[in-house]
């Protein structure tokens, strides 16, 4: 242990250098290993979800499950009272396998929502408010949610604020819209 004044600086000590390759070789033989089918999965598995594949395994990785479901914001979805959906957001909600679940913000109603989706979304509910305390947030991401586990559900959005849902929900992660969609 460096005492007093040590300046964290690197040791000066003989073999310092062979303890740090040694050190670094044991670290790379820990990390996984994955067989090429499991890796051909999870590569079909992120083009299944519309994902680039070091995203999905990113966000596999962090929550340690799989995607099962995802929340889109109707900002993200670009439906907004008297609109339908647009087309590019049509075609890539049509391919995603897995659970599409809609948050209506400020005037939309959650029928609406569903309506402009033209059947592509699994359900729509209201999106917490723009200063919603987390307490509130949470509590409507966990009744969007149902029964999904939120570790499993990407947020797609389209506004600053939204990326905090993903805090308060305790959900998988966050997309902004231009990413996933773009």
């Amino acid at each position: 242990m460096p005492g007093l004044g040590h300046n964290g600086g690197p040791t000066m000590e003989p073999g310092a250098s062979w303890r740090r390759h040694s050190w670094s070789q044991a670290r790379r033989d820990l990390l996984p290993h994955l067989p090429i089918e499991v890796l051909r999965n999870r590569v079909r598995r992120a083009k299944e979800l519309g994902l680039e594949y070091r995203t999905y395994a990113s966000v596999r990785a962090a929550s340690g499950h799989d995607v099962v479901a995802f929340l889109f914001s109707s900002n993200a979805l670009r439906v907004f009272p008297g609109q339908t959906m647009p087309e590019d957001r049509v075609v890539k909600l049509a391919d995603l396998r897995a659970a599409r679940i809609g948050l209506a913000q400020g005037r939309l109603a959650p029928e609406t929502l569903l309506q402009a989706g033209q059947g592509l979304l699994d359900g729509a509910h209201p999106a917490p408010p723009a200063l919603a305390s987390f307490a509130e947030a949470r509590a409507r991401l966990r009744a969007a949610l149902g029964r999904l586990p939120a570790d499993g559900v990407l947020l797609v959005g389209d506004a600053t604020l939204e990326a905090e849902w993903c805090a308060a929900g305790r959900l998988a992660g966050y997309l902004p819209a231009a990413r996933y969609f773009g």
